[in-house]
């Protein structure tokens, strides 16, 4: 009998998740991982990982499977937070969830999980994993979940063959509606239990007020860039090569505060990210600010009004050569080579038509339509079908 630790969240899913394994026949343990436990950064008085713990051991108790609590919260601060505030410190915007998974999930957790005896591991993600048979050896295939508005492929876009070997996704067939009816018939607590929102660690804590309490506010100017302003009609010079042409069309703009005018005071440049529009408290203008660059430098935002300033669109990105992932090791790029593809920047954006150009100096994915608020730090990951092949961090 095949054995499988379920990293009980204390929601929905991967209650519905350790259910359904059992159906299957696996003898099923239940694992609550609690990653935060730093008092002196809480926003409420509510401790929802007390609260989750509690429903995940009420689950499993229902379920009549065996259940424990693991701390990973030094391996959280030090993987996750830690980098986190390094990131937002120089000024890019990391994804907690996507590192929490190659990092945590499917690293510190799974050797616990395999130090238990287990085969596999089984998370309540939307997404499913195929098989496929190349020269006589197995190559695992992460795919979307059935769910097209819950489909979580990307936040795992980071995993490895040896991680996805040993991964189970019981729900990636099923839709969110689906699991919710299951979790009722079997009169699970966490049936009506909404999704959770906000950081993977710290349940009820916003972000940037988090951060607030580790970096340090300084004062600085926003400033405004009309979208007539002539650095977004700058002809194109004419290059000697496509890698050339490549690296220009994939830097964003360079801007100055005198290129535009002062609209209001911001707290301190590396709270904000690219495409933002709350949180700058500016108002009297006809469209809504975005924020189309931070200039951590000179502790500098620049804003356009509404959401088609030119300054938000860009139709290619970069990614470093260390920085670029294949899942499918077997479909990696050779240098000079192309490949036609689908690729988002961010969850829950549709797939978008692009084409990566794969070069020593690293890789370019260009799409076909200029993309919004394309941001350093921040993950792209490709597909080709429903297939997720690869993924790498913006520069």
């Amino acid at each position: 009998m095949k054995r499988v630790v379920v990293g009980l969240s204390g929601g929905v899913d991967s209650s519905v998740a350790a259910y359904l394994l059992k159906e299957q026949g696996y003898e099923v343990i239940g694992l609550f991982m609690k990653n935060w436990h730093d008092d002196s950064v809480t926003i409420s008085n509510e401790c929802p990982w007390l609260e989750d713990s509690n429903d995940a051991l009420l689950v499993a108790e229902k379920l009549g499977i065996p259940f424990q609590t693991v701390d990973l919260s030094e391996e959280y601060k030090d993987r996750i937070v830690d980098y986190m505030f390094k990131e937002y410190e120089s000024g890019r915007t990391p994804n907690p969830d996507v590192l929490c998974n190659r990092e945590i999930k499917f690293d510190v957790f799974m050797k616990i999980a395999l130090s238990l005896g287990a085969d596999f591991v089984a998370t309540g993600h939307y997404c499913r994993k195929g098989i496929l048979e190349k020269d006589g050896k197995e190559i695992y295939q992460l795919l979307a979940g059935i769910d097209g508005n819950k489909d979580q492929s990307y936040f795992l876009c980071q995993l490895s063959q040896e991680q996805l070997s040993k991964s189970l996704f019981p729900i990636g067939e099923l839709t969110k509606p689906q699991v919710r009816e299951i979790a009722s018939k079997l009169d699970l607590v966490t049936a009506e239990k909404k999704d959770s929102q906000g950081l993977c660690f710290i349940g009820k804590v916003r972000l940037p007020e988090f951060l607030q309490q580790k970096l340090q506010p300084k004062e600085g100017i926003i400033i405004e860039i009309d979208k007539n302003d002539p650095i977004y009609a700058i002809e194109k010079p004419t290059f000697e090569s496509m890698e050339e042409q490549l690296n220009f069309d994939a830097q964003p703009f360079k801007y100055l505060p005198t290129m535009g005018k002062i609209v209001g005071k911001h707290q301190g440049a590396h709270y904000f990210t690219i495409g933002q529009r709350k949180g700058l408290n500016v108002g009297g203008t006809k469209e809504a600010l975005f924020i189309i660059s931070t200039d951590i430098e000179t502790n500098t935002i620049y804003t356009g009004q509404g959401q088609f300033h030119p300054g938000l669109f860009r139709k290619a990105l970069k990614v470093q050569p260390n920085e670029v992932h294949w899942i499918r090791e077997d479909l990696r790029l050779q240098n000079g080579e192309t490949k036609e593809v689908t690729a988002r920047i961010r969850y829950r954006q549709a797939l978008q038509k692009a084409t990566l150009y794969h070069f020593e100096s690293g890789l370019y994915v260009v799409f076909d339509e200029p993309q919004s608020a394309i941001t350093e730090g921040q993950f792209v990951a490709w597909n080709v079908g429903d297939e997720l092949v690869g993924s790498g961090v913006i520069s």
